[in-house]
């Protein structure tokens, strides 16, 4: 702090700090954000000052006369900016949590103000040369494995940001890379605009036929919010998927289906044909520019895939396993379509609907019979409950932590043993200043430094379906793994125990981070798991065996379509990032050529999934949507290990604690994953599990 405070003097800035809450020592229970105290004019000013301290940190160990050593350049760096971190996080969080017209303004300023930052500091000749200098000797510098791991990272972080570029390169990058941020961000904001703009109000019940009480209810609660009467559909998943799955009234669900399916494509300002044009091509002109032929060759290289011909060979082998058996699954669903006296072929707005009447009738389970023994209160409970048992940790809430919005919880996530852990934030429905979707963050990572460990802060944030003026806020089967899936995210954040933030929790290979998160979606259909909190919210009574039999007998049912649709994602997200010269045409037109390997029902003229696509063009997942598909095997293998023994196993929990969520980033992740496994996997478990074997 006193040299902080040193910097603040001598820049002459020390009135702005005190009197702008971002950048002070926050004085919370645990330095948690003093949410109360920060409003949207604080972001801008805090920003800027955060980035010029830490130019001036990075300035000091550029200034270094002492020859470049792992701790006085590499170390050093790594600890550079922990005062921008603290401005950027609540900021970039909220900017997806609880946004505003506002908010987005300050981010369309402050994007290519922290675009050309960071890119002073890559492409700073000096700094690079002291981190090459350190780099090339570091076989005779005897570093342990994570001081290595954060070697190989730093350089590459240099390298893999134009920092060996000639002059006249490093001018193209930085503005290559300031568009870039810019379009992504725009991007993302364009798909919530369509999402929130689109809405329809029902005033003639009848025309809700089919449709579940609860879901009645959710929509009359749109209705009344926005100071009317009736029912109101919107485009928000909590509306969209129930009103797909029951309605009976098959022109309203085309209208719903195309109103979805056309966002980011209907002309004027929140258009995101172009924006993914521009965003294609900028990304391969960098990749070019970097020695690469294509993103994808240029993003792989840190990954567990390592290339393009590994991920094509993964989606390959698995469209060749469940093609067969996806084709199957539609022609079930049409047989049964026919059978109801559904004289036409079924389009993707009859898909969920039949499905679902299938499903229910085959197995005798469904969403409303399932959602009076998740009542959310208790779900909590069983999902927490998993953790203690799993891991030993323990969740408290405190009501005195601050948080950004009155529904967020927050905890305070300690060991068996008492010590502290954790803060947790949790967000659960949705709101207009909310992007869809389900996502876990941080809003403060963890690092060791001397005796000191600094402990993380995560935040899950989720939209599921909301409390009705009658019920409690009673979740489906596919919102319970939701739930286990961000908590598994949620766990890898706040167990993690590293020296360096930046390789600690989540910091991961992408196609590696999902590890965690989908192993723990297998908990949900187990019984023992099941019986500790899934309750029938009015009369108290366990869920009984025979519905959580029916929950495991249709576990498969559609499995092999569901893969053909993910797998139809990691084709698009490949094509895109696959691409050796720029792209000038129709982005729906390649988008459709690209489908029809795994398509299995009708195409709808003029829409599409990518003007709306935001995992790959606005959310980090570019060449990268294959890891989802890529983690599901190793999930499939490694919970194999926990059934073999007991999905409760102490030794098991234990490896996989020790060996993967508190190692983060430090290692390889074949290795880790070898080390809790006992050797590598393969696709086998997945397809036993999916009964495609």
């Amino acid at each position: 702090m006193k040299k902080l405070l040193f910097v603040l003097i001598m820049s002459g800035t020390i009135s702005i700090v005190l009197a702008n809450p971002l950048l002070t020592k926050y004085k919370t229970l645990h330095g948690t954000i003093p949410f109360n105290s920060i409003e949207n004019k604080h972001y801008l000013p805090a920003f800027k000052e955060a980035m010029k301290i830490h130019l001036a940190e990075v300035d000091k160990i550029v200034q270094n006369k002492q020859k470049p050593t792992f701790e006085n350049t590499i170390v050093a760096l790594e600890r550079a900016g922990s005062l921008l971190n603290q401005v950027s996080s609540p900021f970039y969080n909220l900017l997806s949590a609880e946004t505003s017209d506002e908010l987005q303004s300050i981010a369309e300023q402050i994007s290519p103000l922290m675009s050309e930052h960071s890119n002073t500091i890559s492409l700073n000749e000096k700094l690079f040369a002291r981190v090459r200098e350190v780099y090339e000797m570091r076989d005779k510098l005897k570093l342990n494995v994570e001081d290595s791991r954060l070697l190989q990272k730093t350089y590459d972080g240099f390298a893999d940001n134009g920092a060996n570029l000639s002059d006249a390169d490093k001018e193209k990058y930085k503005v290559l890379s300031k568009d870039l941020s810019m379009l992504t961000l725009q991007f993302g904001q364009n798909v919530l605009k369509e999402t929130n703009k689109w809405s329809m109000l029902i005033t003639n019940k009848d025309l809700l036929s089919g449709l579940p009480q609860d879901v009645l209810d959710m929509l009359a609660l749109n209705a009344k919010n926005a100071g009317k009467e009736g029912w109101m559909l919107n485009l928000k998943a909590t509306t969209y998927i129930p009103f797909m799955k029951y309605a009976e009234n098959r022109d309203l669900r085309r209208e719903l289906y195309t109103a979805y399916s056309t966002r980011g494509m209907n002309g004027g300002e929140n258009d995101n044909r172009l924006i993914i044009q521009n965003i294609v091509n900028k990304r391969l002109e960098i990749a070019k520019l970097l020695g690469h032929k294509s993103f994808a060759d240029k993003v792989l290289v840190h990954r567990m895939a390592e290339n393009k011909e590994n991920v094509y060979k993964l989606l390959d082998d698995l469209l060749a396993a469940y093609q067969p058996y996806a084709i199957k699954d539609v022609e079930a669903v049409q047989e049964y379509a026919d059978s109801k006296g559904a004289y036409f072929k079924i389009q993707p707005w009859d898909w969920s609907f039949y499905s679902e009447k299938l499903k229910d009738e085959k197995y005798a389970v469904n969403d409303e019979l399932l959602r009076p023994y998740f009542e959310l209160e208790n779900v909590k409970k069983g999902v927490f409950g998993l953790a203690t048992k799993l891991f030993g940790i323990q969740f408290f809430k405190n009501n005195e932590i601050q948080k950004y919005h009155p529904e967020v919880d927050v905890y305070e996530v300690k060991d068996r043993n008492g010590k502290f852990l954790s803060v947790l934030y949790t967000d659960f429905h949705p709101r207009d200043g909310k992007r869809p979707g389900a996502w876990m963050s941080e809003y403060k990572g963890q690092w060791k430094e001397g005796k000191k460990d600094s402990r993380p802060h995560i935040t899950i944030v989720m939209n599921f379906t909301r409390p009705t003026e009658s019920k409690p806020a009673l979740l489906t089967y596919d919102e319970v793994t939701t739930f286990l899936h961000e908590f598994g995210h949620a766990l890898h954040g706040m167990l993690t125990d590293c020296t360096y933030e930046s390789l600690s929790g989540t910091s991961v290979y992408r196609d590696f981070v999902e590890l965690p998160s989908q192993l723990m979606e297998n908990w949900a259909s187990q019984k023992e798991f099941l019986d500790d909190f899934a309750v029938h919210y009015q009369t108290g009574e366990k869920i009984p065996v025979e519905l959580i039999q029916k929950i495991k007998d249709s576990e498969n049912f559609n499995s092999a379509y569901l893969c053909l649709r993910q797998l139809n994602f990691g084709y698009i997200d490949m094509a895109w990032h696959t691409i050796e010269e720029p792209f000038y045409g129709d982005v729906i037109a390649k988008e459709v050529e690209v489908m029809k390997k795994t398509q299995l029902l009708p195409y709808v003229n003029n829409t599409g999934i990518c003007p709306s696509f935001s995992h790959i063009f606005s959310g980090g997942y570019a060449a990268g949507y294959y890891s989802y598909k890529w983690a599901e095997v190793l999930d499939a293998d490694a919970f194999s290990l926990f059934a073999e023994k007991s999905i409760f196993d102490s030794a098991t929990a234990k490896s996989y604690y020790e060996n993967i969520l508190k190692r983060g980033g430090t290692e390889h992740p074949m290795l880790l994953y070898k080390r809790f496994r006992g050797q590598e996997p393969t696709i086998d478990a997945l397809l036993k599990r999916n009964g495609v074997l």
